[in-house]
């Protein structure tokens, strides 16, 4: 009988402690971009980034024609544009100014504002936050929400500079 209780406790204290450590807060601290930030964007000029993948949630999305040609443009300046309007079927091209913006948490996010913004992204908000999840010399990585098919959904960039080679790009399952 003894030994049968003894059984019983060391798994519930087994089950206590797996509980009491995955309940752990999971926050984590945002990423802090570094201080050459502007020059890893901008090259100290224009620099252009091409998508390398795209996640939609966990989800990684197939890229056709638009978002393999897709290339964005930082300048130092302040000012960006994409080159959407340039390729077939793609919709306009984009022309804004840009800026890195904190939240409260801490985060780092490029802001983007245009008038174009609300049609183009089909929000009332001439302004679009695009979180920083990492920046080097030759990668980027942004998230933002974009509202599609009334859903809100977290869309995840990872971008390349413009003469990256990206195996497997077009991911087809």
């Amino acid at each position: 009988m003894y030994f049968r209780e003894m059984k019983q406790f060391v798994i519930f204290y087994y089950i206590l402690l797996s509980v009491l450590f995955s309940c752990k807060d999971k926050s984590k601290e945002p990423y802090i971009i570094p201080e050459n930030v502007i020059h890893l964007l901008t090259a100290d000029s224009v620099k252009s980034w091409k998508i390398a993948k795209r996640y939609n949630g966990k989800t990684r999305m197939n890229m056709g024609n638009c978002f393999l040609g897709y290339r964005l443009r930082f300048r130092e300046s302040g000012l960006l544009s994409d080159n959407n309007g340039l390729q077939k079927d793609c919709g306009p091209s984009l022309e804004a100014t840009w800026e890195i913006t904190t939240s409260e948490k801490g985060a780092y996010f490029l802001k983007f504002k245009s008038d174009q913004i609300p049609g183009l992204l089909n929000q009332e908000s001439d302004e679009k936050f695009f979180k920083i999840l990492y920046i080097s010399e030759d990668s980027l990585t942004l998230s933002y929400v974009h509202k599609q098919f009334n859903q809100r959904r977290r869309i995840t960039d990872y971008m390349v500079r413009e003469d990256v080679e990206v195996k497997d790009r077009e991911f087809h399952w």
